[in-house]
């Protein structure tokens, strides 16, 4: 998102041109310089009488009125601070920013531009506040919630025209849409402060959340993160857009109204800079972000290896797939909410139309004739469609963008009913005769532009709409129901939406897939974001080191006589032949598709005892190794993840009845290579056996819920598989940890490349003939040995890698999250904390389920019957 500080500069007005009869029309031109001839309605009815008025059906104006605003802005005299402890701050020596309406240039306020020297103040507030506020009752923190909610509802219509004015959306949007999404979302995540002592009861606060926001919902956007950080037990210091910030502080006097704790809630105006500040604080326990790509990734790789907890909703190019099954007419006005709803400035926005070949032309000429009859026009007139672009900036970037898109060979078509003269308005854009590839089909524009392509088959839509580097939202538009739902299911996005487009409760959880981000806004999937485990402590790590030469190795050389204890090949033979007659040698190969394969480079590593005893020899995997090992990954997945789940449970349960047959021998395996007892090896296998079946129980009763949306219909959250994962494991409990972690994951259908135990990798190795003996297919578990720093640094730079988990040292989670930011993959680190493996909550908790699936919600509306 765009995060200059300079104000927008108003656009002049140009003249009104005289008519051909000499006489000044009653419509004024377009604003000059963008190639538009849009007229602009009176500002009276010119005295036409009721019955005229009833034959034209013309729109007069409706406007509302700023009075309300304009008083408390006033009330500050037009100057405001930092909202930090419950009161009002305004530290000496600052500098100001001002703020104005995009639509007319007016000005609206001045906000403080703050500095470290806040974020300390702030988060010292906040930390404060969290001693006394995460200990009380959850029915208390609820009833706080309550309150604020009852305020919120309250002042509705204030902050309805307070969102209108500063960010230039329509107040019909705000007013209807944005406000009441507020109101729901407190008064919903009311009840879930009141149900964590049964239904969280595992887990706690994380502490302090450092909220960072951005323009588009100014107020909503922060309501998502407030909401359930509060909840939780948490406090929060949000940072709002540099565009925006007036709804921010308008909601912190609400706050204060409502008798929030002073330092629960608390609120830092700035530049983009202070976000990175707010995040990078050493007593922010947790980050939350909505915004751009670009900006995520770089606070992915602030906070990677602190410890902090981050989820990121972040950018978007959301399709709408329409087959000729669907109703035209209805698609049309959904293809208008889906993109031109506040301007196109929508992360999940529906910017990529696909439609079935056959019905192309047609919905192409209904969409046309409906874009003649949208009205762009000022943020106070109710009867306005659409209001101004946010800033001059983002002006100029839609603007080039549809510039390429011209350059690239696109066919542009724009139209409305009516464009004022001045302000930063931009009309509604449909783009044709594109690709794919076309840069307006692939990047994220955030303005109201629209580009269209066709579509054969339902499989090609799917591969059109998954062709793309996010997955945040999509909609289908079909009356057949069955095809809608296998669409659905098929399309890799966070959100999806039948017959319908940017609907929003506090009952289903929002976010994305790849590049959209991570971590969810609303729902119960919203909790997990702002909670850890209750057994687990908050670590304190130092990033100041740096690791350019993080995973580089130096392959295995022969053993030295001098030092190894025992040669490799000196074990007796059963066979009746001289004692010094060597073993046969067996050197444990990778496990790659379904194969004992041999390693790229053909090194190999030693593995000993405790004692110094040459156990064995394991393949020393490398790059070419990973790379063959997640194309098996990827090749097993769409199969895997398909199967029923009660197939995927039966091979693990399989799998628990051959370990068990080998019971014995995996026992021997551990004393030889970790020097335990027989009876804690026997311990460890025992508890490997009860692992696997935990985890087969869980194939199929994790698939999701039916979520209680104010949707008419049916909101059904799906707990999808990840993908193909990258899966580090401890060196502690090496048989154990192996189970505890591929287990969870190939029961909610993820395919894997598993790095095991480097210093005890035999009995993971050994696991394979399991794997074979148990139906496992081919490429579903994929076995690379060797250093596990050096093959996680492959993992976690792969750009089809979905998620990577990682169990070792400080340094290594700290490589694999600043890594992972490139493609927003997903992370599980232990930021070298070892947990206990053998216990049921950190061996085999609720966490291995949340990180093991991805959480998508379909929303499904019905109106055959009681609707009509």
């Amino acid at each position: 998102m765009p995060s200059k500080d300079t104000p927008p500069a108003p656009v002049a007005a140009k003249a009104a041109a005289p008519a051909a009869d000499g006489k000044k029309s009653s419509a004024k031109q377009a604003q000059p310089g963008h190639g538009f001839d849009f007229p602009v309605p009176a500002s009276k009815a010119d005295g036409k009488s009721i019955t005229e008025l009833f034959k034209t059906l013309e729109y007069g104006p409706a406007p509302e009125s700023p009075a309300t605003a304009y008083s408390w802005l006033d009330s500050h005299q037009r100057e405001l601070g930092h909202f930090v402890n419950g009161k009002w701050y305004k530290p000496e020596g600052r500098k100001y920013y001002e703020t104005y309406a995009p639509g007319t240039g007016e000005k609206l306020a001045k906000t403080i531009q703050g500095n470290e020297e806040d974020v300390n103040v702030a988060v010292a507030a906040a930390k404060e506040a969290s001693e006394s506020w995460g200990k009380l009752p959850p029915h208390v923190r609820a009833r706080h919630i309550y309150s604020l909610a009852r305020h919120v509802q309250k002042h509705a219509r204030l902050i309805a025209v307070v969102e209108a004015l500063d960010n230039g959306k329509p107040i019909r949007e705000t007013r209807d849409a944005d406000t009441q999404v507020i109101i729901r979302w407190l008064y919903h995540y009311a009840g879930w402060a009141q149900l964590m002592g049964t239904e969280m009861r595992d887990w706690q606060p994380c502490g302090v959340v450092g909220g960072i926001v951005a323009w588009n919902f100014p107020l909503m956007l922060m309501v998502w993160k407030v909401a359930p950080a509060l909840a939780m037990g948490n406090t929060i210091v949000m940072k709002p857009a540099t565009y925006t910030r007036l709804s921010a502080l308008l909601f912190a006097e609400i706050c204060n109204e409502a008798g929030l704790p002073p330092g629960v809630f608390n609120v830092l105006t700035g530049s983009g800079s202070m976000g990175s500040k707010i995040a990078a604080h050493p007593d922010v326990d947790k980050v939350g972000f909505t915004g751009s790509t670009e900006i995520g990734q770089l606070l992915r790789r602030l906070t990677a290896g602190t410890g902090k907890k981050i989820s990121l909703e972040l950018g978007g190019k959301s399709p709408i797939i329409v087959f000729d099954s669907a109703d035209l007419d209805s698609t049309v006005e959904g293809v208008v909410d889906a993109i031109w709803f506040n301007q196109g400035q929508v992360c999940s926005a529906g910017s990529r139309l696909l439609i079935q070949e056959n019905v192309y032309d047609k919905v192409i000429r209904k969409l046309k004739e409906r874009m003649k009859h949208l009205r762009v026009g000022s943020s106070l007139d109710k009867c306005m469609d659409i209001g101004a672009v946010v800033d001059a900036s983002q002006l100029k970037t839609v603007e080039k963008f549809v510039q390429i898109a011209r350059d690239e060979g696109g066919d542009v078509y724009q139209a409305c009913a009516c464009m004022p003269a001045s302000g930063l308005y931009y009309p509604p854009t449909l783009v044709t005769n594109v690709q794919t590839t076309s840069t307006i089909v692939q990047e994220e524009i955030f303005g109201p532009v629209l580009a269209a392509m066709s579509f054969r088959t339902p499989k090609e839509a799917i591969a059109m709409a998954n062709s793309s580097r996010y997955g945040l939202g999509a909609s289908v538009w079909t009356e057949n129901m069955s095809l809608a739902l296998e669409v659905a299911l098929s399309v890799k996005a966070g959100t999806v939406w039948v017959n319908a487009h940017n609907l929003f409760d506090a009952a289903s959880g929002f976010g994305g897939y790849r590049e959209s981000g991570f971590g969810r806004d609303g729902g119960k999937e919203g909790l997990y974001e702002y909670v850890k485990p209750k057994w687990m402590s908050r670590v304190r790590i130092d990033t100041s080191k740096k690791l350019e030469k993080f995973g580089s190795t130096t392959p295995g050389v022969p053993a030295n006589p001098s030092v190894d204890q025992t040669p490799v090949y000196s074990s007796p033979t059963a066979l009746p032949l001289p004692s010094f007659t060597p073993s046969i040698d067996r050197t444990y190969k990778l496990y790659i598709g379904g194969k004992q394969c041999r390693p790229d480079a053909t090194y190999v590593r030693t593995v000993k005892g405790p004692t110094g005893a040459v156990l064995g020899q394991v393949s020393d995997g490398n790059r070419k190794d990973i790379r063959n090992a997640v194309e098996a990954a990827h090749s097993a997945w769409g199969g895997w993840g398909k199967r029923a789940a009660h197939n995927r449970a039966q091979i693990v349960y399989y799998m628990a009845e051959n370990l068990e047959v080998r019971r014995d021998e995996f026992a021997s395996r551990l004393v030889a290579m970790t020097g335990v007892s027989m009876e804690s090896a026997f311990a460890e296998v025992d508890a490997s056996i009860m692992r696997l079946f935990h985890w087969a129980a869980f194939a199929d009763k994790y698939g999701g819920t039916v979520q209680e949306t104010q949707l008419y219909g049916a909101t059904v959250k799906v707990n999808e598989p990840v993908g193909p994962m990258g899966i580090v494991c401890p060196d502690e409990a090496p048989l154990l940890g192996f189970v505890s972690l591929f287990a969870p994951a190939i029961v909610r259908g993820n395919t894997m490349v598993i790095v095991p135990s480097e210093s005890a990798p035999l009995c993971a190795l050994d696991l394979y003939q399991v794997f074979e003996t148990s139906d496992l297919p081919a490429g579903v578990v994929n076995i690379v040995s060797g250093c596990k720093d050096h093959l996680v640094k492959y993992l976690a730079e792969h750009q089809d890698v979905e998620a990577v988990w990682y169990f070792g040292t400080a340094d290594g989670s700290r490589f694999v999250e600043t890594a992972a930011a490139d493609n927003c993959k997903r992370t599980w680190v232990d930021y070298g904390v070892k947990r206990d493996w053998f216990d049921d909550v950190q061996g085999q908790g609720e966490e291995f389920l949340y990180q093991a699936t991805e959480c998508k919600n379909i929303w499904m509306p019905m109106g055959e019957i009681f609707a009509n």
